[in-house]
């Protein structure tokens, strides 16, 4: 139901999106055998695509070109999968979205040249576009999630950080990019300084209420629709907002000293899910998180009916509600 519901929200960009689908699959063609076939089983495991989409509907609030557009969707779709392949070499995960991560089904090295191509092909796609802006615009946003990585790592098993800390990283992790391509949206269809900008707090606010949203399902969602065991933040040593709610919690500590050291049982995951779920952190953090949406549609009050302000509005309404 919550995936007809995407979809939905999707309907008057279908083509559009289709288009920067086979985009996609293009881009990641390669002399090398297992490298397209490694790239091709990333892109094929699917996902929201929701910075393509943002670009989509930020380039609506100017002079749109599909080509154009589809060169910047595509270029933000790679950085994102990239950046998805290198965290589950650094995470050791198995599954992703229900199907096997490159490095179980490969292995580490095959993987991170694989990131590295899916990196590369992000540049080659966005290098045809003529505007110095958008160029900086993505360097500086990669050079960003780069350091983001390095932070994550950093902070890995770290109990003294910070709900501060916590959201700088997800700020790196998720926003900027989402931030990024509805202010690279909005500059490669020439719009004017005003929406760029309102579109860059978009997009910051939503992928900060998108990340908080994505780490309380990784609580109270299941196996199943998570396509990995719940709790798999915890159990890779990443402290998201609703654990740091509880992290000092007496009665909560032993189930993440035992999640860090790898000792933690079935059965004593269930019951650490359950903990969590009635300590009352996860309301603290969808707390957190509405307040970054409703930040969001502040910044798109004011700009003009239509269709891609509509979709915004349904897409933050989304984040809000949203159950995988």
């Amino acid at each position: 139901m919550e995936k007809l519901k995407l979809v939905s929200l999707y309907a008057d960009f279908r083509k559009d999106i289709a288009y920067i689908e086979k985009e996609l699959e293009r881009s990641v063609e390669s002399s090398s055998p297992i490298i397209q076939q490694a790239s091709l089983h990333l892109l094929k495991a699917g996902g929201k695509r929701i910075r393509p989409v943002f670009v989509i509907l930020a380039a609506q609030f100017g002079h749109y070109h599909l080509k154009d557009v589809a060169k910047v969707a595509v270029s933000l779709e790679l950085v994102h999968m990239a950046s998805l392949v290198h965290d589950d070499v650094i995470d050791d995960a198995d599954m992703r979205r229900g199907f096997k991560t490159i490095k179980a089904r490969w292995d580490n090295r095959i993987a991170m040249y694989t990131g590295d191509f899916i990196f590369s092909r992000a540049l080659t796609s966005i290098g045809e576009i003529e505007i110095p802006a958008v160029h900086q615009l993505l360097a500086e946003t990669m050079l960003e999630i780069c350091k983001g990585e390095i932070i994550q790592i950093d902070h890995q098993r770290r109990v003294d950080q910070s709900i501060r800390d916590y959201l700088r990283r997800i700020k790196r992790k998720t926003a900027l990019l989402l931030s990024s391509s509805c202010e690279l949206g909005a500059l490669v269809s020439a719009a004017d300084p005003a929406t760029v900008r309102k579109m860059r707090r978009f997009g910051y606010f939503a992928g900060m209420a998108f990340q908080i949203v994505d780490d309380i399902l990784d609580i109270t969602s299941t196996d199943k629709k998570l396509g990995k065991p719940a709790g798999s933040d915890l159990l890779n040593g990443h402290l998201t907002l609703p654990i740091l709610y509880i992290k000092d919690d007496a009665a909560f500590r032993p189930f993440m000293e035992h999640a860090f050291d790898g000792t933690l049982t079935e059965s004593e995951r269930d019951d650490m899910l359950a903990y969590i779920r009635r300590s009352g952190a996860i309301e603290k953090a969808q707390a957190v998180s509405d307040i970054y949406l409703q930040k969001a549609l502040d910044e798109i009050s004011t700009l003009p009916d239509g269709d891609a302000k509509k979709a915004f509005m349904q897409i933050a309404a989304f984040i809000s509600k949203r159950k995988y």
